[in-house]
């Protein structure tokens, strides 16, 4: 029986994440021959402040600019 775990940094909506367990199962039934019944799928959705990387939150790499921004430029919405 595969067991499979992923893992996501942030948040996914329940459509996407049904997406991805018919995707994963469908993988390993054509790959393994295994039966769709017999696939165990888990998703565990870790918030941004429980993950790091490179020595800093993800959620606070997010707040960064990213390269071609201009960090001091104003955003607007209306």
């Amino acid at each position: 029986m595969p067991f499979v775990d992923i893992r996501l940094a942030g948040n996914a909506t329940r459509e996407q994440k049904a997406a991805i367990v018919a995707d994963v199962t469908q993988s390993l039934v054509e790959r393994l021959g295994k039966a769709p019944s017999a696939v165990q799928v888990v998703i565990s959705e870790i918030s941004t402040e429980n993950y790091g990387s490179g020595g800093m939150l993800i959620a606070d790499r997010a707040a960064e600019p990213k390269p071609g921004e201009d960090a001091n430029a104003a955003v607007t919405s209306r």
